[in-house]
């Protein structure tokens, strides 16, 4: 009889609708969950698809073939001394003049001074030094014509990139140059390497993103050797040996109240204290290194004490049961178990450390700065910082540098997430 009601109870109309409309629902939340995976996947795709359709040509540079005549007369030969033992004076010669020369010899019907000059500035800046080097390199070649390719100017590469979209912009008489230059032959494109080799500059087709590359990576140096041991200590500390009273529930308070605090917060830390009050050299990597551990240690802690809550409680009581020490149980036992996970949020830290350009422009950091820093109290600036820059340029060409730029910090992200998946692959132990 009571299973008569209850099958009875199951097969009614409204037990029925009711599963159907249960059913339904769930369908209804797997779509939901499904499109809201394709919508992100899809954001995601369109974000890095448009950046490295901009960022592409930042990887390209376009170059001119000229036939360069090394005049003796353009050199300043010291008496007593040969080409090959005076590179260092050699160095001083007028070399974008024979650049210039060089390519007026191509257009001798160009003889106005203002086309002059619209001609001459279809070279990048750039070229006397490398037709510096060229000849440094062999000095005997003095007196002789040479063949050299040599950097153009950004806007003569922008022109070859986008065609007639650019046209109106550099110039009919620059176009017909251009275009002559290209039917001989005498135009390329090739790898930009300096835009991975070199620091910053004024001109785009000479700045590159090595000096800010190297200005992140001491910064993050010293921000990991603050907050590794630091973090871990402290999460050990609060979690293994500290007592459960008032103050270490305010620690713990503020700890993730620190977390949650906007990273400009910490740049105005480190203006006021490191730069205002240590005297600390300004827009040095030091001082980036340490307002940035400021500002990931909260995280580190956070994550490496959910690590160290991860480890069965077994494996203390098991290694307390054999005589160990409190100490020993943490350094033998608890420590190497929740390694996998404490790296992976020192790395994930690290990673959001190095996207950050708030507390850096407050310290300093967004100076302009050519040279490769070498250091942690050299000049430098970071890749963040770069992006900003170059995004606030004028220039057209900086348009593609700051896509470039954004891909090389993506790359370098990437890297580290995959390091922190691959330690966690690693070490992880199941229990």
């Amino acid at each position: 009889m009571t299973e008569n009601k209850r099958e009875d109870r199951w097969s009614s109309p409204q037990m029925q609708l009711r599963l159907r409309r249960r059913q339904r629902a769930e369908k209804s939340f797997r779509w939901l969950g499904a499109l809201a995976i394709g919508l992100a996947l899809g954001s995601l795709a369109i974000l890095i698809g448009t950046v490295t359709l901009r960022g592409a040509g930042a990887f390209v540079g376009t170059e001119v073939l000229l036939d360069v005549e090394l005049v003796p007369t353009a050199f300043d030969r010291p008496e007593g001394l040969s080409f090959e033992e005076s590179q260092d004076l050699l160095a001083g010669a007028d070399y974008r003049g024979l650049v210039r020369a060089s390519l007026r010899s191509l257009f001798p019907d160009v003889e106005k001074r203002r086309e002059r000059r619209d001609l001459g500035s279809l070279m990048s800046r750039g070229a006397g030094s490398a037709l510096r080097d060229e000849v440094l390199r062999d000095p005997s070649r003095i007196g002789e014509t040479i063949s050299v390719w040599l950097p153009a100017d950004d806007e003569l590469d922008l022109f070859r990139k986008s065609g007639d979209e650019a046209s109106e912009r550099f110039g009919a008489a620059k176009s017909r140059w251009a275009m002559e230059l290209d039917r001989d032959g005498r135009l390329r494109s090739t790898l930009n390497m300096s835009f991975l080799t070199s620091g910053d500059s004024r001109e785009p087709e000479l700045a590159g993103v090595w000096g800010a590359l190297m200005g992140s990576f001491w910064t993050l140096v010293v921000t990991l050797v603050l907050v590794l041991p630091l973090g871990v200590a402290a999460a050990v500390y609060l979690e293994e040996f500290a007592t459960r009273n008032r103050w270490t529930e305010m620690i713990e308070v503020n700890i993730n109240n620190l977390a949650a605090v906007p990273s400009i917060v910490f740049g105005l830390l480190g203006l006021a204290f490191f730069l205002g009050a240590m005297d600390l050299p300004r827009s040095a990597p030091l001082v980036g290194g340490l307002t940035l551990a400021l500002m990931t240690l909260p995280t580190i802690i956070i994550t490496s004490r959910v690590s160290i809550q991860a480890v069965p409680p077994s494996i203390r009581e098991a290694a307390l049961g054999v005589g160990a020490s409190p100490q020993q149980v943490v350094a033998h036992h608890v420590l190497p178990v929740a390694m996998p996970g404490i790296l992976t949020g020192t790395i994930i830290g690290m990673a959001r450390a190095l996207g950050e350009t708030a507390p850096l422009l407050m310290i300093g950091m967004v100076a302009f700065v050519v040279d490769i820093p070498g250091g942690f109290t050299d000049a430098a600036t970071a890749l963040p910082v770069q992006i900003f820059l170059w995004a606030d340029s004028p220039e057209r060409a900086f348009v593609e540098k700051t896509s470039g730029a954004i891909l090389v910090l993506l790359a370098f992200l990437i890297a580290m997430n995959g390091t922190a998946i691959g330690l966690r692959r690693r070490f992880e132990k199941r229990w």
